[in-house]
């Protein structure tokens, strides 16, 4: 056991602004005996205790001090601080008296922190090494530190000439604000180098770090090299694209550009077509033409120091498509010809010849048609393609005139009429040179082209002469002449004519029903044997003397009537005629 007073306090109580501080005091007498007195003191800037408490037997005592209405005191005589501030960052002390034990006292450190500071303020400068950035971090308490990063990797004062200078300011609230700015030199390949600070500080006993955002900066610099390109839409380039020059220079600022074409022996100045303080070239709808040598130009203002570079534009083109007849002599009905195409580029073609309705005929740069009509299609397209130049293409058309005497393909004939009637005569032909429509009879006409055919409309009454003769389409051009008759049929008389026949094939087919009718019920009746070679009498048994009985041959009913007999006069030869005619059909 102990011999002395002993007493025992934490060394450092850390406390959020606002929050509640608590500081114990423990102590120890011996023999269990009691404590004359407890005082409890802050320590103030003059390093002066002041006192606050003064506890004994009879009571406790606050003093009056700027803690009065914040302070308490817990039945183990531990000292608690409401409403904690960052002036309460001090040093208390804990004082017991224990009579003949002596006096002895602890002391505790009270650390007030804030429980975040702001995040860090980032600021560069563009232009002004080796001024590089300044950091800045706000609210903060205890003071924090600043670091500074290139490239992740952190920056030490006095290593390659990298100079750190920080300023701290203490706020009316108490709180710090620090700043931090970074001077190091930079060189042409720091151009993409970033930075960032970091503002290292403590709570709850823990180091804590708050990165700020990355920053680059703006190092001038003059060019060293210069890159001139051709940018396209497509590749290769052909005739019809737009094209643009981009000219680079890796200095900066970017210096002044200027373009140029070569004609000839001598530089075209084309800068006034470029795009300012930007060197970029646009060329719109690029032809043959627009072959040939570019140079870009750039001028650091600062130096005045120059660099140039060429290029050469490529435009693919096709041009001098033609086509070739042969025979070129006028063509007629039934001939045939070839179609030859041809077209220069300086690079390998492709041909394909195609109709007036764009399908495809024939692979290749001939086409031949045999045995022409006025119907063949008189369009054709050859269709010139570039391969190794995608979208690169020309077609060129041709037109054949086929000649001929015309032909006549249609006309409304015969045509059922009544007379009195106004009726339209339809004539359509083909032929070309075009031909002209001419009628026999006087109407009106009305001429149109229906696709390649000519077609005449007469309207017309229809009169006694005109159903009787009927009429003529006469079509003719300078080649020949072609005619046609129209019938016109009388609509009343044929329906006549056709209601005798309608009633003549009924009546024919009623005689037929009952004729077979009857020869079914004699044969049912067993009055009609059969049998080949055999003869038929077709009268009754029991024919009386005074019936008449008609011998009829079964193939020749047409022709014989038959003889007249009486009952007991029969002549058996002509019996036995009809008998061996029946069998025979039979």
């Amino acid at each position: 056991a102990a011999s002395k007073l002993e007493i025992s306090m934490p060394a450092v109580v850390e406390v959020e602004i606002g929050g509640t501080a608590r500081i114990e005091c423990n102590f120890y007498i011996p023999e269990n005996a009691s404590y004359t007195y407890i005082d409890w003191f802050y320590v103030d800037r003059s390093n002066k205790q002041v006192r606050l408490y003064h506890v004994t037997a009879d009571g406790v005592l606050e003093d009056d001090t700027d803690y009065k209405k914040r302070l308490s005191l817990g039945d183990d005589k531990a000292l608690s601080i409401s409403a904690v501030t960052v002036h309460d960052a001090r040093t208390f002390v804990c004082q017991v008296g224990a009579g003949s034990y002596g006096v002895g006292e602890s002391s505790t450190e009270l650390s007030v922190y804030s429980e975040l500071p702001a995040p860090p303020y980032l600021c560069s400068w563009l232009s002004l090494p080796p001024q590089i950035a300044r950091c800045t971090s706000k609210n903060s308490f205890p003071p924090p530190n600043i670091t500074w990063h290139k490239n992740g990797e952190q920056l030490h004062a006095q290593e390659n000439g990298v100079t750190i200078q920080a300023t701290l300011t203490r706020e009316s609230s108490g709180l710090y604000t620090v700043s931090s700015t970074l001077y190091a030199p930079v060189t042409r390949q720091d151009r993409h180098s970033r930075y960032h600070c970091t503002v290292h500080y403590w709570l709850r006993g823990q180091r804590r770090a708050l990165e700020s955002r990355q920053v680059t900066v703006n190092i001038f610099y003059p060019a060293e090299h210069l890159k001139l390109q051709v940018v396209s839409s497509s590749a290769p380039v052909k005739e019809g694209d737009n094209v643009t020059l981009v000219c680079e220079a890796d200095g900066n600022p970017q210096p002044v550009f200027s373009f140029f074409k070569k004609n000839l022996n001598e530089w075209q100045d084309l800068s006034s077509l470029a795009e300012p303080d930007s060197g970029v070239l646009n060329l719109r709808d690029v032809n043959r033409s627009s072959n040939g040598t570019y140079k870009c130009q750039s001028l650091d203002l600062d130096d005045m120091s120059q660099i140039e570079e060429k290029v050469d534009l490529v435009v693919n083109y096709i041009e001098g498509v033609r086509v070739k007849m042969e025979p070129s002599s006028t063509l007629r009905e039934g001939d045939s010809v070839t179609l030859s195409c041809d077209a220069h580029s300086p690079v390998d073609l492709q041909y394909q010849w195609r109709d007036e309705k764009g399908r495809k005929l024939v692979e290749g740069s001939q086409l031949f048609l045999r045995n022409l009509t006025f119907e063949t299609s008189n369009t054709f397209s050859c269709k010139v393609m570039a391969p190794s130049v995608p979208g690169l293409e020309q077609s060129k058309k041709v037109s054949l005139a086929v000649e001929g005497k015309p032909r006549i393909v249609a006309i409304s004939s015969p045509l059922y009429v009544r007379q009195d009637e106004v009726i339209n005569l339809t004539c359509k032909a083909i032929a070309f040179p075009r031909p002209t429509v001419q009628w026999s009879i006087n109407g009106t006409a009305h001429e149109y082209m229906d696709n390649q055919h000519v077609a005449s409309n007469l309207t017309v009454r229809v009169s006694h002469d005109l159903l009787q003769a009927g009429a003529m389409c006469r079509v003719s051009n300078r080649l020949g002449v072609s005619e046609k008759h129209i019938q016109l049929l009388d609509q009343k008389s044929t329906a006549e004519s056709q209601g005798v026949i309608i009633v003549a094939i009924i009546v024919a087919i009623l005689v037929v029903a009952v004729l077979g009718a009857v020869i079914y019920f004699l044969h049912k009746k067993g009055k009609i044997p059969c049998g080949r070679a055999r003869k038929q009498d077709i009268t009754k048994p029991e024919a009386r003397k005074d019936k008449i009985v008609v011998e009829v041959k079964s193939d020749k009913l047409s022709e014989e009537a038959g003889l007249l007999q009486g009952a007991n006069g029969e002549k058996r030869a002509a019996a036995d005629q009809v008998g061996r005619s029946d069998g025979q059909r039979l």
